[in-house]
């Protein structure tokens, strides 16, 4: 979600403070005869809430006082014409839409929620794509298919595959003897992947494995039952990417309707 910067936030209260529209009959302070709106600092409390602060007398004092100091500025940066700067006023434009943005956002989710049989379906093809087995694998990453085939001599002369793996180009799991560790067949480049689900426990490649990284040899070590997390696990990073998706296409379609010059 986008933030506003520190500045432009100060910039955009100072710029409503000042601005007599949005003075409000309930005020929680006066600074030089302009109120500070109770209601700002019961957004500032909210926000504060939702990161975790308890709302409190002290929490209200130091909003308050906060406020304060920020309208103190505000006025003596209008005082000062600063308001009329053009960077100014290009940065307080930009905080006005990012706090719209922010709204737009909040809204759409609010307005368009995604319903439970979406969450399960996407559950369900996630699932499905993960397959019900992890494997546990070794590689050794060269350059030529000749370096490839040539390792493979090696191994069917007793090599010991860890040891060969230390000149792998894979840096990453060179010294760990070409260990990738447990894995979905997916996590893998289609090529990788198809060599590795046609091994059996403690077979290696026999023939080399071309993928955009390089020449492969690969060494299946073992195979699991994989445990897939629960639906109920699952659904609050499902609802998020879900709802994610469903305002990118908002802003999407929005565009394509714009008139953009």
């Amino acid at each position: 979600m986008l933030k506003i910067g520190k500045f432009a936030a100060l910039a955009i209260l100072g710029a409503l403070a000042i601005d007599p529209a949005f003075a409000e009959d309930k005020s929680a302070a006066m600074v030089n005869g302009v109120a500070i709106p109770q209601a700002r600092i019961d957004l500032r409390v909210k926000s504060a809430i939702t990161q975790g602060q308890t709302d409190s007398p002290e929490l209200r004092k130091a909003i308050r006082e906060d406020l304060i100091n920020v309208e103190v500025m505000a006025q003596e940066a209008a005082k000062l014409g600063l308001d009329k700067n053009a960077d100014v006023v290009q940065q307080i434009e930009i905080a006005r839409q990012q706090v719209l943005v922010i709204a737009f956002m909040q809204d759409y989710a609010r307005n368009h929620p995604v319903g439970e049989d979406q969450l399960k379906q996407e559950y369900d093809q996630q699932k499905a794509m993960l397959g019900d087995k992890e494997y546990s694998a070794r590689h050794i990453l060269v350059e030529t298919e000749a370096e490839a085939r040539d390792i493979i001599a090696q191994l069917g002369k007793k090599a010991k595959f860890e040891k060969l793996a230390a000149k792998s180009r894979d840096t990453g799991t060179a010294q760990r003897g070409g260990e990738l560790g447990w894995s979905v067949p997916r996590n893998y480049v289609p090529e990788f992947a198809n060599a590795m689900l046609n091994l059996k426990k403690g077979e290696y490649t026999r023939e080399p494995v071309q993928s955009k990284f390089g020449w492969h040899v690969i060494k299946l070590e073992d195979m699991r039952d994989l445990k897939v997390p629960s639906f109920e696990e699952t659904r609050p990073k499902l609802q998020q990417r879900l709802q994610q998706q469903a305002i990118r296409k908002a802003i999407e379609e929005l565009r394509a309707k714009a008139k953009v010059e």
